[in-house]
């Protein structure tokens, strides 16, 4: 398989200039996986340029297997991506664990195989990563010997690629290694009688190459199977034999090859005769037996069973549908209804349901195909010491499948009183960061036996179901905090002074945690009330804190009597004095509806709109100083402003004018069109109509707050 060193031959590899023209990473490979008896690995390099690990050299399988995982992003949830991101050795021991720990790996290859990913790093730099298999029937546990030779090859590789970098000789993608035949076992003669006794034989005998082609058939098989031996000859079977154009099938040969055990199927040739086929691989191809097999009504049910291998449940594509479409969850209802739309359909399930637990209480976070939805909901607040299928689940983090409703109240007895009107199910707990987070539930209307291969990818489904989950039950979590945070800093209502009415409104930004540092507030001082508006530049917790230090702050200068200027002045050394290194618009005013007016202080925020009450509307030009938070010396001149009773301020923040696409002056055209035809409706409405009519708040890529401000016309 390899011309580097054996076995424990102790010899590091030559100096990259000895080695001048010989492919350095598939020579380290094959000697890696030759001196641990592996049978595939490949290496990863770490490009420079972004954070993304691609397979350089693959050997020992063909590279179709590892196809999807050409190209990996350094935080991937895959084992190359994790030992090179926390440098240390990855060990997947077996089926069961890929499925627990990498679900989106056990999904697409469900088959017994064990798995070490070591990292390529020196102290001062990450290069890469290698990983190598070994069939199902490796010990669970990697050997001390194993781990001490995977470490020292990836070392010595990793001094290698600094030495070729230092050079400046850079060591890219270099030809897979596919192990060969071996020659030279029997002489001419001895293969021509070979060949002989195998033409004799009762039986179809093919060989394949690692890739599924045949190369060889003898005349019992070129019979059994009905064409040609030229027709056959280099081609896959599933693809040169129509009725062998089935995934299943081809999921055989694959698993036979990574499993390195002996795999069967049977197979209908038209118009009504059953041919069974045994797979024995080998690290260097397949062999494959074929004979009649009886017919399938003949069969017991347990010789139907051990006969075919069950329909793959999903394709790979059908996987990667999933697993992007799971991605781009949001919420925990996203994930219930995609579960729903691509999870259900494909497994063969017509119900479905997903639990959570809080308190020690199982909660039913999501639901569909159940005609009555009280017998789902009835377990929600169920504790989670009850014994049920779903709560053990979810509490032992063991996956249960109940064939038939009998099967399912033998072991829970209880299960009878609350029957659903379904048949079998298979309840699979979610496991995401080493923890349950939840159960999926799936119910079949008819009774379904659950053989180990489909128990495998349900279980790998499972653990894409469960890392979606914590996202969106995490992103729900911070929804929550996001949206308390919000409400709280903003004021709850509003008490304008005698002879003002006020309305505010605000909304978040599309996209986002529905959090931003637009504010508003009236601060009611006698014997004249202020009302501000500004906007802390971001959309997180951060400009959210600073936009309620900053609201505390004028009220607190407000209320010491300072004067509007003053007012935004100290807002402004304040701001410098936080170090937040965030700038902040403002606009202030004091209210005198007495005396008909107002006196405002602007620091670079969009300037107001006043309707007068013979419906003309202007944009009232203000003197202003620069934004708040950039110069502890910037000067805030103040502009005195008529407000005749009937009037109507509109102070707003840039949210409300300013999107992609749309100009600034058109939208401040079409708002003052709109404040001239509805500015007379109670001012609640008009709020309403603010923020629902203008084109930038529809598609909004900011946070809008909108301030009203109404002079009364009479006491």
């Amino acid at each position: 398989m390899s011309d580097g060193p054996g076995p424990g031959s102790g010899q590091a590899p030559p100096a990259d200039g000895a080695a001048a023209g010989r492919p350095v990473l598939s020579l380290e490979l094959t000697s890696m996986i030759e001196e641990v008896q592996a049978h595939s690995g490949a290496v990863y390099l770490l490009r420079t340029d972004e954070p993304v690990l691609e397979m350089a050299v693959h050997a020992g399988m063909p590279r179709a297997f590892a196809a999807p995982w050409e190209r990996v992003g350094l935080s991937a949830p895959i084992p190359v991506a994790d030992a090179a991101r926390e440098r240390r050795l990855v060990w997947v021991g077996g089926e069961e664990a890929m499925a627990g720990r990498y679900p989106r790996i056990a999904v697409v290859l469900p088959y017994p195989f064990a798995l070490a990913a070591v990292p390529v790093a020196t102290e001062s730099r990450v290069y890469g990563a290698v990983f190598v298999t070994w069939p199902g029937a490796h010990p669970p546990e990697l050997s001390d010997r194993e781990r001490a030779h995977l470490t020292a090859a990836c070392d010595r590789l990793a001094l290698r690629l600094e030495r070729a970098a230092a050079e400046n000789r850079p060591i890219g993608p270099e030809a897979d290694v596919l192990p060969v035949p071996a020659s030279g076992v029997a002489d001419t003669l001895g293969s021509v009688e070979a060949t002989r006794m195998v033409a004799r034989l009762p039986y179809g005998l093919m060989s394949l190459d690692l890739h599924g082609r045949i190369v060889f058939v003898n005349a019992a098989a070129v019979e059994l199977l009905g064409r040609p031996a030229g027709e056959l000859l280099g081609t896959l079977p599933w693809v040169s034999v129509p009725w062998l154009n089935d995934p299943t099938y081809e999921d055989r040969y694959r698993a036979a090859l990574l499993s390195q055990q002996v795999t069967s199927f049977v197979a209908m040739r038209p118009p009504g005769e059953w041919l069974s086929f045994r797979m024995y691989p080998s690290t260097n191809g397949l062999s494959v037996r074929v004979t009649r097999a009886r017919a399938m009504a003949d069969m017991t049910p347990g010789a139907v069973q051990s006969g075919p291998a069950p329909a793959r449940l999903v394709t790979i594509s059908q996987v990667l549908s999933l697993a992007g479409a799971l991605t781009e969850a949001v919420g925990v209802q996203d994930v219930v209804q995609l579960v729903w739309d691509e999870v259900t359909p494909a497994v063969g399930g017509k119900a479905m349901v997903i639990l959570g637990s809080q308190g020690g209480r199982l909660h039913v976070l999501g639901h569909r195909g159940y005609d009555d939805p009280h017998v789902v909901e009835r377990f929600d607040g169920l504790p989670l010491t009850e014994r049920t299928p779903g709560t053990h689940a979810l509490t032992s983090g063991v996956p249960a499948f109940f064939d038939s409703q009998e099967q399912l109240e033998r072991l829970y007895p209880g299960r009878h009183e609350t029957p659903d009107g379904f048949a079998a199910w298979a309840y699979l707990p979610l496991i995401a960061s080493g923890r349950p987070v939840g159960t999926c539930v799936l119910a079949y209307a008819e009774p379904h036996a659950f053989p180990a291969d489909e128990r495998a990818v349900l279980t790998s489904l499972g653990g894409l179901i469960a890392q979606a989950l914590e996202r969106a039950q995490l992103y729900d979590a911070k929804h929550r905090l996001a949206h308390g945070l919000q409400q709280a800093l903003l004021p709850s209502s509003l008490a304008p002074p005698p002879g003002i009415e006020a309305a505010a409104r605000y909304l978040p930004a599309m996209h986002g945690m529905d959090i931003g540092g637009d504010f508003y507030d009236l601060v009611p001082t006698l014997p004249l009330t202020a009302a501000v508006i500004g906007d802390v530049q971001g959309h997180n917790v951060t400009a959210a804190g600073l936009m309620g230090q900053i609201r505390t702050g004028v009220r607190a200068y407000t209320t010491v009597g300072q004067a509007p200027h003053e007012v935004m002045s100290s807002t402004n050394r304040l701001l410098i004095d936080l170090g937040a290194e965030l700038f902040a618009s403002c606009l202030y005013l004091r209210l005198d509806p007495a005396r008909g007016r107002a006196v405002m202080a602007r620091a670079g925020h969009p300037p107001p709109l006043l309707r007068r009450p013979d419906g003309r509307v202007r944009v009232l030009d203000l003197a202003g100083g620069p934004l708040l938070g950039i110069d502890a010396a910037a000067v805030y001149p103040t502009t005195e402003v008529s407000l005749a009773p009937g009037s109507v301020l509109v102070l707003y923040t840039d949210g409300l004018v300013e999107s992609p696409g749309i100009d600034i002056e058109d939208a401040l055209v079409d708002l003052g069109g709109l404040l001239s035809e509805a500015g007379d409706q109670p001012l609640e409405r008009l709020a309403d109509e603010v923020v629902r009519h203008n084109a930038a708040a529809r598609g909004r890529v900011d946070d809008v707050a909108v301030l009203l401000l109404r002079a009364c016309t009479g006491p």
